[in-house]
């Protein structure tokens, strides 16, 4: 588990109660905040007393006494329309985030030199996840895997300088992760899914490319250029990276070279 320290004493909501809720209400109650945790379903909410947590129904609770409403990803955040949950915490001036933002401010907040890997696309992601964390094992190196893959974020091992953590990320989950700051990124392709989520292809699109906001000139982008959507993706973060910079590198050159030459 990866203790969350960012809200001692505070209170902090906690709706959808899967593997990664549980998670991070675990994480939050270890790191010193009280989750108020609650579900829609009695499956969740059976969980949660399984796991000794005393569900709260936070429609009759008083908003104004958390600190932020951690988010299950399959919990609408804007499409077809916001979820009641997200209406109250917008109505009160509440943070919405997820898991994955808690593991990223827990990293920065830590002063971690752990390494994060960060994997999305529409197909093939789960794959490309296990492959790369084979390969930094396979290279003497220490993975942790997650995310949408197996192991929630926040039930991985605690915080190591010497982890690189694997993580596969939905849309679902970059739209909730604000500050993601990998140090590699990989979009492997953009193609219709999620619609009902996101709205359009174009939306949906550009919620994936927010894989690479923060990732920074030392970051590494990897990105298939095999459908339109995330070439455009491709030439946007090249074009920003030299901007960055200040120069052209000579492997974003050559990344060019070979996607013009195959």
């Amino acid at each position: 588990m990866i203790p969350v320290t960012l809200f001692p004493g505070r209170k902090v909501a906690v709706f959808g109660l899967g593997l990664s809720g549980l998670a991070a209400a675990k994480a939050l109650q270890a790191g010193g905040a009280e989750p108020v945790v609650w579900d829609d379903g009695e499956k969740g909410l059976a969980g949660a007393r399984e796991a000794g947590f005393a569900p709260v129904d936070i429609a009759e609770a008083d908003w104004s006494e958390f600190a932020a409403l951690v988010l299950a990803p399959g919990v609408p955040l804007t499409h077809p329309k916001p979820h009641w949950t997200v209406e109250r915490a917008n109505a009160a001036g509440v943070e919405i985030v997820g898991d994955t933002e808690l593991f990223c401010r827990q990293r920065r907040a830590e002063g971690s030199k752990a390494k994060v890997l960060a994997i999305t696309g529409t197909n093939g992601k789960s794959t490309t996840t296990a492959l790369a964390a084979h390969l930094v094992a396979a290279s003497g190196g220490r993975a942790a895997v997650g995310g949408n893959i197996g192991t929630a974020v926040l039930a991985l091992d605690p915080l190591a300088d010497d982890l690189t953590y694997v993580i596969e990320y939905s849309s679902y989950q970059i739209d909730l992760t604000p500050t993601l700051d990998a140090s590699a990124a990989c979009l492997l392709n953009v193609t219709p899914d999620h619609l009902d989520r996101h709205g359009t292809i174009e939306h949906y699109a550009a919620v994936k490319a927010r894989i690479f906001d923060r990732l920074g000139t030392e970051g590494t982008a990897v990105i298939g250029v095999d459908d339109d959507l995330s070439a455009a993706i491709a030439d946007r973060v090249a074009a920003a990276t030299e901007v960055k910079s200040g120069s052209k590198s000579e492997e974003r050159r050559v990344g060019k070279e070979c996607r013009s030459r195959w």
